[in-house]
């Protein structure tokens, strides 16, 4: 259920925000639901394969062909650390939802210069500045974008979704059924 939500979320989001749902400005709103993490471990898997769904079916929505696999390895796995770091840190709810922003501001900015110049981008996107040899200036971009856009997601949508549901029966008996595995 976890992995259907975030795969048709982000797939929604491309839909209607093109792309800051993917590509140099990060604004990829199921990303949120990383904040269910901090109610069961088993929203990490479950938010990795979403990912890796997504990212599948951005490979031909986009028509980045084999580079998008890029995205779906080190994209997922950037979605998958930041949800163990909040599943692991999920009794400090604010510390917790920095390892979805620090994972994805490290990871994602590593591979896309490569991924957007096998789709036609030349230039890092709102500046002059040539993609090609300026891989320090592409990452450096990119760490400070997708980590703005992550914080927004975590922080303004994230936090209060996780709020909400904290309040409901739900997530209270997935906790307590958590703690007694434990």
């Amino acid at each position: 259920m976890i992995a259907a939500a975030y795969a048709a979320l982000t797939l929604f989001a491309l839909a209607f925000l093109g792309s800051l749902a993917w590509g140099p400005v990060q604004f990829r709103v199921s990303e949120a639901l990383c904040v269910l993490a901090l109610f069961t471990a088993d929203a990490v898997p479950g938010l990795a394969l979403g990912c890796a769904i997504a990212n599948l079916a951005n490979i031909v929505l986009s028509g980045t062909g084999m580079l998008g696999m890029l995205d779906v390895v080190f994209g997922t796995l950037a979605t998958a650390l930041g949800a163990y770091f909040t599943w692991r840190n999920r009794r400090r709810p604010a510390l917790a939802l920095l390892g979805p922003v620090i994972a994805n501001a490290v990871i994602v900015p590593a591979y896309l210069p490569l991924m957007l110049q096998g789709i036609g981008y030349y230039t890092i996107p709102f500046t002059n500045i040539a993609l090609e040899g300026a891989y320090p200036a592409m990452y450096a971009f990119g760490l400070l974008a997708t980590g703005i856009g992550e914080a927004v997601v975590m922080y303004v949508l994230g936090l209060p979704l996780a709020r909400s549901l904290s309040r409901t029966t739900l997530p209270r008996q997935l906790g307590d059924d958590v703690e007694q595995r434990e």
